[in-house]
């Protein structure tokens, strides 16, 4: 794939992102107002502290912020009716596996109806009387690979056309909206001209994740803070990727499917099966990377999680000529250079100290996220 020529598409286009001030949605404004594209956000305050979409300015004019809870329909649908978008990608959620054994109900909610509402507005953008503006073209909806029924298999990656019916709160109210998604295309989006697909990410990791409960930005703050770094279960294994390789394989399926709608579907995203690692070799990787950083074991007796996960991606690559750009050690590596620069604000949460998040600090976050993503386009032009 021609990531130059993805980029050149999406100049001037009008993109409406859910989930815009998460860590994955950040990074995905971060690459659409690079390209030159109208965009528009809707989301909760960013939902930690610090986060990246404040450290790196992702709202600072290029994009439309639009603050609301992805459950407020009429809201949501005054933000669609105003910003008239073409290609809408729809990443708000709640992740967390953990929280969501916590808030369960919320979980649903949000996971589900704000998948319905989304679907909604997508479908009543179609029958918009608004000279010059004929809906959304194309849509693409930001599952999981916790979607499947995952037996913990180790003969082989789960493939599309595999059974819905994750485990956890969390998992199953994403098949959930997987489901969803699969009714008002047949139902109406399909009829009305709309390309739909979904999308099934692995575990990402980049620069700015400061969320509870995942392994990397665990081990970042304990890096910052001095301390070992804490691994609950060191032999799971999740299919770990760089958070640009999804972001740029949404792009490239909203893409296709905006100039050919018979492309559209479901899709795995994930490494090759080399980066398919268990969380004890990716702390591995991380602590060469972070000179200085241990590791040990304690679990918690925490509630149920996968051991085994992996995805068979061979459907992504054979309709798009879609390859993995970075291996994990590269993800791993990105990863460290940006978060290093939390170090000069004091502390793990990047706000202590004389300089609280200084102007210049936030100028030097936001020049590593667009240098490491022109270093992806580059990498990827070389595949």
């Amino acid at each position: 794939m021609d990531y130059r020529k993805l980029m050149e598409f999406y100049n001037g286009k009008r993109v409406l992102v859910t989930g815009h001030t998460g860590f994955k949605g950040s990074w995905m404004c971060r690459v659409l107002t690079m390209a030159g594209a109208d965009v528009c956000g809707y989301a909760l305050e960013p939902p930690t502290k610090p986060s990246l979409f404040e450290l790196a300015q992702i709202g600072d004019g290029r994009v439309k912020s639009v603050i609301g809870d992805i459950r407020d329909y009429d809201k949501l649908k005054s933000v669609f009716d105003e910003f008239m978008p073409e290609l809408v990608i729809h990443m708000a959620a709640q992740p967390i596996v953990r929280e969501s054994y916590k808030n369960p109900r919320y979980t649903f909610e949000t996971n589900v109806m704000g998948t319905v509402n989304v679907c909604e507005c997508v479908r009543l953008s179609t029958s918009a009387e608004r000279a010059g503006y004929e809906g959304v073209k194309s849509f693409v909806n930001v599952t999981t690979d916790k979607v499947y029924d995952n037996k913990e298999r180790t003969e082989g990656g789960y493939k599309e056309d595999e059974p819905l019916d994750g485990y956890d709160p969390y998992s199953n109210s994403k098949s959930c909206s997987e489901l969803v998604t699969h009714s008002y295309v047949r139902s109406f989006l399909a009829d009305a001209g709309v390309a739909v697909s979904t999308a099934r990410a692995g575990n990402v990791i980049g620069g700015g994740d400061f969320a509870a409960d995942r392994i990397i930005p665990d081990c970042i703050r304990a890096a910052l803070e001095g301390h070992n770094i804490v691994v609950r279960n060191p032999y799971s294994i999740r299919p770990y990727q760089h958070v640009l390789e999804p972001v740029f394989a949404y792009l490239m399926i909203a893409k296709e499917q905006y100039e050919d709608r018979t492309i559209s579907g479901w899709y795995n995203v994930g490494p090759d099966d080399t980066d398919c690692v268990t969380t004890g070799r990716l702390v591995e990787i991380f602590t060469d990377c972070w000179e200085g950083t241990k590791w040990h074991v304690k679990g918690d007796a925490g509630p149920h999680e996968a051991g085994f996960l992996k995805l068979d991606c061979s459907k992504l690559k054979a309709v798009f000529s879609w390859k993995p750009v970075w291996n994990i050690q590269t993800a791993v590596h990105k990863t460290v250079e940006f978060s290093k620069l939390l170090e000069a604000c004091g502390d793990s949460n990047g706000t202590s100290g004389k300089h609280r998040q200084p102007e210049h600090l936030k100028e030097r976050f936001a020049e590593v996220m667009d240098r490491q993503i022109t270093e992806y386009i580059n990498d990827a032009c070389k595949i």
